[in-house]
């Protein structure tokens, strides 16, 4: 099912079709995903949610380009990600991609200042220095630009790859469970500053398990043995909290019928 856009008219800046990813498992082929349609609008901010092993982290991926789906369509600011070779695939990537890890990945030699412009030389481009510092004070760290990452706490790294994520001015930010590793307000800060961004115009993507996180959301795409089963406008996190309560007892009750067969 494709869900229209925040803003109607708004043409999408993410369109997936008929997705389906097959892999090998320990007991024969996996679908991770199962022909998922889904077109995101420009300037929204989209949560995606499931129980364990539903396809959510595929998805992102494949969206993202970092993994090949088996069969269907990824299109990205109208670029077909399947016509794409490794090099041009590689260059979309690293200019109309930004990605948000849980882990945060800031290389512990480099300051927060050169891990932001990280994305830039390793595409050949020399950084602006006065962009990179706009962008620290975008997200709050420009006292913190000369500081390595064992200087900072867990959100503060976090907004350095915020910022490092946005360096390249991409189309889409992904983000992988971006305040799992974070402290209740340190999360709330980052999801802040992703709604802000939203706010401003950027399209935010974003993989989590927290009914919270999804609440700063425009909308919660809910998925379900690789299929998108679901979706809630306007989230708030008890209603979140009790569509996916639903969404994990049908898993497990069709996980038990699975394991009696």
């Amino acid at each position: 099912m494709s869900h229209p856009s925040r803003t109607p008219g708004t043409p999408p800046v993410v369109r997936i079709h008929d997705l389906r990813c097959r892999y090998d498992g320990e007991a024969g082929p996996v679908d991770a995903l199962r022909g998922v349609d889904l077109d995101v609008p420009r300037g929204s901010f989209t949560a995606i949610m499931g129980p364990s092993g539903s396809g959510k982290t595929t998805l992102l991926h494949c969206a993202a380009g970092l993994q090949k789906p088996t069969s269907g369509t990824v299109e990205l600011g109208g670029a077909d990600l399947s016509r794409l070779d490794e090099t041009a695939l590689t260059r979309l990537r690293r200019r109309r991609v930004g990605f948000v890890f849980q882990a945060f990945h800031l290389l512990a030699a480099l300051t927060a200042r050169e891990n932001v412009e990280l994305p830039l030389r390793l595409d050949g481009r020399r950084p602006d220095p006065r962009h990179t510092a706009a962008l620290l004070d975008r997200v709050g760290l420009g006292a913190r630009g000369g500081h390595r990452p064992h200087q900072l706490s867990g959100g503060q790294k976090q907004r350095v790859a915020v910022a490092r994520a946005l360096i390249t001015g991409p189309e889409v930010v992904f983000a992988d469970e971006p305040t799992g590793a974070l402290d209740i307000r340190s999360a709330r800060d980052v999801l802040g500053l992703l709604r802000d961004l939203a706010d401003n115009g950027q399209t935010i993507i974003m993989v989590t398990h927290d009914p919270v996180a999804a609440s700063f959301s425009d909308q919660v795409l809910f998925l379900a043995d690789g299929m998108i089963v679901d979706h809630l406008r306007r989230p708030s996190a008890p209603d979140v909290a009790a569509r996916m309560a639903t969404l994990v007892e049908s898993a497990e009750r069709a996980a038990d019928t699975a394991g009696v067969v």
